[in-house]
């Protein structure tokens, strides 16, 4: 199975336009958690839009995703952009998050509640944690992602607290045509975290 997924992800992006280092309407509207500098790891980033334009904004990035050809594209924005980045080509349903201590963990568009646990271990002290997934709702709007990519009402929300984060910000809504879910957590530090 991973195997498939990088060679359809490979496929995908050696078809798609040039990345631009930027940020999505989502990521902008959680900007107020987003720290200013430390080292950030972008889960499942694709080519780097995303990753590049918080390495822009002064954080030490990771970029990991499953497609090589994702990671190269990402790399060649990052040298256009002079910034630096580091790229881990990983399937996260195989292989462990990369090691942290992390400042900031961005997961967007990615649905893997598995991975939450491992975040959450991952952040620095005082580190946020944030998911921008689509919910069951956008297929009221957009047919795709299909259903089985979806969350549930609640569900982000539920994953990030089993996983020992504090939900700091929550909301889902319609943000840029799509409706999502958007979460920003801290690891709770008292010693009634779960485990």
């Amino acid at each position: 199975m991973a195997d498939e997924d990088r060679l359809r992800w490979d496929a995908k992006y050696e078809g798609r336009t040039v990345p631009v280092a930027d940020a999505s309407e989502a990521l902008r509207s959680v900007l107020p958690w987003i720290p200013a500098s430390g080292p950030a790891l972008d889960i499942a980033g694709g080519d780097g839009g995303q990753a590049v334009w918080l390495a822009l904004r002064g954080l030490e990035v990771t970029l990991c995703d499953v497609s090589g050809v994702a990671l190269q594209r990402a790399r060649s924005l990052a040298e256009v952009r002079d910034v630096g980045l580091t790229t881990v080509q990983a399937d996260l349903e195989e292989q462990p998050l990369p090691d942290g201590p992390w400042a900031l963990v961005l997961c967007a568009n990615y649905l893997q509640p598995s991975i939450w646990k491992g975040v959450a271990k991952a952040l620095a002290p005082g580190g946020v944690a944030i998911w921008l997934h689509p919910t069951v709702e956008n297929l009221a709007r957009n047919p795709k992602p299909s259903r089985r990519f979806l969350l549930s009402q609640g569900q982000g929300r539920a994953v990030f607290e089993a996983a020992g984060l504090e939900c700091v910000f929550a909301d889902e809504g319609w943000v840029g045509g799509r409706h999502l879910c958007r979460l920003v957590g801290r690891r709770l530090t008292h010693q009634s975290a779960p485990h």
